[in-house]
C-alpha cells in the first residue's frame, strides 16, 4: 500500500502523526513525545496530544521526521533466545535483525524471548496500533507443551471460562487439547507472559510455547528464523480482522 493510503488531510496528534510516518506504533510514539526527543519547528514538545499538520517541521533527535512512503509487514518465525525489539541494550539478538534491509522496522507486540512463533515487523504504525491495542481484540492463538499430563476437562474448563491471576481474571478462552501434553489456546489479551501464567495456574507448566497464528494469519510452514513479506491481500485480512467495542 503507498503512502497515499495514509495521508490525512488536516491537524491530527502528534503521537499518531509519528506512526504514520513509520517511527512507531502509536503506544510507543507516545512514550517518545513525553521522553521530550521530539520537537516541532525547533521547540520540544512533550505533549502527544499537540496537533499538527504536514506542514509543521517535526524532527525526533533532531532528525527530520517524513512519510516513509510504502507501508510493509513481514511474518517472522521467531527463535528462542531473540528478544522482540528492535535495540536491546544487552547486546541479544533481536527480531528486527532477522529482516536485512533497510526500512525502520518494528515489532508489532512482543513474544517472551523463550517463546518461539509468529511475530509481526512493520513500518506503519496505524496497523500496529490496531493489532495490538485491547480494544480491538486481535486473536492470537499458542500452541503449548506443558508438564504434569494428561491435561483433565476440569483445567480446561477453568482456561476456558477465565483464570484469576494477579492482574486480574483472564477473558474466556478458547481452547483445544490435540495431544495429552498439547493445548492450543487462543486469547486477545496481551498481558506479560499470560499463557504461561494461565497454564501453571492450572497445575500444567509449560515446557514449550510457541505463537501459531496473529488474527486471521497462520505461521504455516514459516521455517524457524526465516520471514516473507505479506501481500496486500494478507495485510488487508489483518486489518479487517480487528473490531472495537
Amino acid at each position: 500500500m503507498g503512502a497515499g493510503a495514509h495521508a490525512y488531510p488536516h491537524s491530527v496528534r502528534l503521537a499518531k502523526y509519528l506512526a504514520v510516518a513509520g517511527v512507531a506504533s502509536r503506544r510507543a510514539s507516545e512514550q517518545i513525545v513525553r521522553s521530550g526527543r521530539v520537537t516541532v519547528w525547533g521547540t520540544a514538545v512533550t505533549d502527544p496530544a499537540r496537533d499538527v499538520t504536514p506542514a509543521d517541521v517535526v524532527a525526533l533527535d533532531g532528525q527530520l521526521v517524513q512519510d516513509r512512503g510504502e507501508r510493509v509487514v513481514y511474518a517472522v518465525n521467531k527463535p528462542a533466545g531473540v528478544v522482540s525489539t528492535a535495540i536491546d541494550p544487552q547486546g541479544r539478538p533481536t527480531v528486527v535483525g532477522l529482516v536485512p534491509q533497510g526500512l525502520r522496522l518494528y515489532p508489532v507486540g512482543r513474544l517472551d524471548a523463550d517463546t518461539t512463533g509468529l511475530i509481526l515487523l512493520t513500518n506503519d504504525g496505524e496497523l500496529a496500533h490496531r493489532l495490538t491495542h485491547p480494544s480491538f481484540e486481535v486473536e492470537k492463538t499458542y500452541r503449548a507443551v506443558v508438564a504434569a499430563p494428561p491435561v483433565g476437562e476440569a483445567a480446561i474448563h477453568a482456561l476456558r471460562t477465565g483464570i484469576a491471576l494477579a492482574d486480574g481474571r483472564t477473558a474466556p478462552a478458547r481452547v483445544g487439547r490435540p495431544r495429552p501434553d498439547v493445548l492450543e489456546i487462543t486469547i486477545h489479551e496481551g498481558r506479560k507472559r499470560q499463557v504461561r501464567r494461565m497454564c501453571e495456574a492450572v497445575g500444567h507448566p509449560v515446557r514449550e510455547l510457541q505463537r501459531v497464528a496473529f488474527g486471521p494469519l497462520t505461521l504455516g510452514t514459516l521455517r524457524t528464523g526465516a520471514y516473507r513479506l505479506l501481500s496486500a491481500r494478507e495485510v488487508a485480512a489483518l486489518a479487517k480482522g480487528t473490531r472495537q467495542r
